[in-house]
């Protein structure tokens, strides 16, 4: 349950070698403009921390890389993609739905529900595949600058809903254009629909879906929860969360500025991950306040959620996620598992 105009090149540096006259300056090289596009809404934590992950790009380049973040402004995560392809853009922000769409061996990342059962073994799973994730990455022109998560999605619905029978006879979004995502709801009986995120508010308020499945923080952003106000507690999967940029811009930086890049992205990364993970939970708290119901999910419940997800993943497994990488996650998963018995 789950899925401006002109193109400016990042890469070219311009010497203009001083021909007029012997004590004639060199003009120094051209700053490197690099447009980042992402979904998160303007203003929140998120779009900040790009922001002064900028800022220290510039600094640490003496103003040769100058980043500007576009938030919530680009369309959709596929479109996302297809800019940073045109050039349109040179960086993004995105989640395992845009990462899915480069490469589909990254949807073992966001597309496998419930096989997590912590973010402890999430992270230790995806810290062990980034290696090979980078690598498919870069042959397809891109270069991943910090891997993250930012929490748990969860289903929000506008009427009470608990186990997997309740949702069948509710419309559920799923991200346009994610159609193996479609067509494996609809296989299983459920009633998903096609929607851009910029349109998902008005399609809950208007009844055109009934529930949703996002972080709480993005729907507290999104002011979801006024038109769902019911929440299941149900850790459905964790939403990764990367920072991309072009490997042709990549390309035509010099290796002093991809390490001082690297390391203001990672330190994004980091600072992203642990405020995203916070922030669903005082986001969570806050809608309650504001009439959100936090739906408990019973034991037999949450079986009924496990069985559902584990008679999925044939349907996953070589279609949606290679059968090399879904078999590698479920081996690290019992690799984390007998070093950490509960």
């Amino acid at each position: 349950m789950g899925r401006v105009t002109d193109a400016l090149t990042a890469t070219a540096v311009v010497l203009c070698a001083a021909a007029i006259s012997p004590g004639a300056a060199t003009p120094q090289a051209a700053p490197v403009r690099i447009r980042l596009g992402t979904l998160a809404p303007q203003g929140t934590s998120y779009h900040r921390i790009l922001q002064e992950m900028g800022e220290r790009w510039r600094t640490a380049t003496n103003g040769r890389v100058q980043l500007t973040v576009y938030a919530g402004t680009m369309g959709s995560e596929t479109e996302l993609v297809r800019r940073m392809r045109l050039g349109q853009l040179q960086a993004a922000a995105i989640t395992g739905v845009g990462m899915g769409e480069i490469d589909p061996a990254i949807n073992a990342l966001q597309e496998m529900p419930m096989a997590f059962r912590t973010l402890d073994e999430y992270e230790y799973v995806r810290s062990r595949l980034e290696p090979t994730f980078s690598a498919r990455l870069a042959e397809r022109g891109f270069v991943a600058l910090f891997w993250g998560d930012a929490g748990w999605v969860r289903l929000f619905t506008r009427r009470q809903a608990v186990r997997p029978d309740d949702f069948r006879s509710l419309r559920t979004f799923v991200t346009a254009g994610d159609n193996q995502v479609f067509d494996l709801m609809r296989s299983s009986g459920f009633h998903p629909v096609f929607l851009d995120w910029a349109d998902a508010l008005t399609a809950l308020q208007t009844g055109m879906i009934d529930a949703i499945p996002t972080i709480p923080y993005y729907a507290l952003s999104m002011q979801f929860h006024t038109a769902a106000p019911y929440l299941l507690e149900l850790n459905w999967m964790p939403l990764l969360a990367a920072t991309l940029v072009s490997k042709r811009t990549w390309d035509g930086l010099p290796p002093e500025t991809q390490a001082a890049m690297r390391a203001g992205a990672a330190e994004a990364g980091r600072r992203f991950q642990a405020r995203a993970r916070a922030e669903n939970d005082s986001a969570v708290a806050a809608m309650r306040r504001r009439g959100l119901t936090v739906v408990p999910v019973p034991p037999a419940a949450e079986a009924e959620w496990r069985a559902l997800s584990e008679r999925l993943y044939p349907q996953i497994r070589g279609p949606m996620v290679p059968t090399e990488i879904f078999d590698e996650v479920l081996r690290l998963l019992a690799e984390y598992r007998r070093s950490r018995p509960q």
